[in-house]
């Protein structure tokens, strides 16, 4: 490979993309590896590029969220509790999540609102379950809002999406290494052993 940092792309209401998110961080540790760089994106952005739509929505849906949550308790994760609704509309979880990068508080972010999500069924298009997240991380309430009205946090999201689309990502979570992409919780180690 190239010898470039791995990237993480993922997406806070994608459920695999929390179990990857649970397990990521420590599997590079263990591999004695650079972390890699968390680099939240819309996966609305990329459904929208690559004309796909979530398997939240579709004849998938039970069996998927069976899957997910068998993998939880295969990794030893807490039990899943869904949020109502699922799957909801994580703009502005995800613009918090692009502030977070930009104040280099992401990975502690993300994890706290995954959790707020999947593990508390805390539905993250409540701007107050965004903020409790935020709160985990020493993100001030009116900051974080604030923040996600800016242009500026508004076009680092969607050049991140269009620019993780353009590297060939078409779903999350996916780790990409030099030009390989392992998209998928079960590319993970895959990914990791491309490194």
């Amino acid at each position: 490979m190239s010898g470039a940092r791995a990237i993480f792309y993922y997406d806070l209401g994608s459920p695999y993309a929390y179990l990857s998110a649970e397990r990521v961080s420590g599997l590079f540790t263990e591999a004695g590896l650079e972390q890699p760089e968390w680099q939240p994106i819309l996966l609305g952005g990329l459904f929208q590029h690559f004309g796909r739509a979530s398997w939240g929505v579709g004849p998938e849906r039970e069996a998927g969220m069976a899957e997910v949550e068998r993998r939880a308790g295969a990794y030893g994760l807490p039990p899943i509790t869904w949020p109502e609704p699922w799957p909801g509309n994580t703009l502005t979880a995800m613009r918090v999540a692009t502030f977070a990068k930009q104040t280099g508080r992401t990975v502690s972010f993300s994890l706290a609102a995954f959790r707020q999500a999947v593990a508390a069924g805390r539905d993250l298009t409540d701007p107050d379950n965004v903020v409790i997240a935020g709160a985990a991380c020493e993100l001030h309430p009116r900051a974080l809002l604030k923040a996600v009205g800016t242009e500026i946090v508004k076009s680092a999201l969607r050049e991140a999406t269009d620019a993780a689309a353009a590297r060939g990502v078409e779903g999350v979570p996916a780790l990409v290494v030099g030009d390989e992409v392992f998209w998928g919780d079960d590319r993970l180690e895959a990914g990791l052993a491309a490194v």
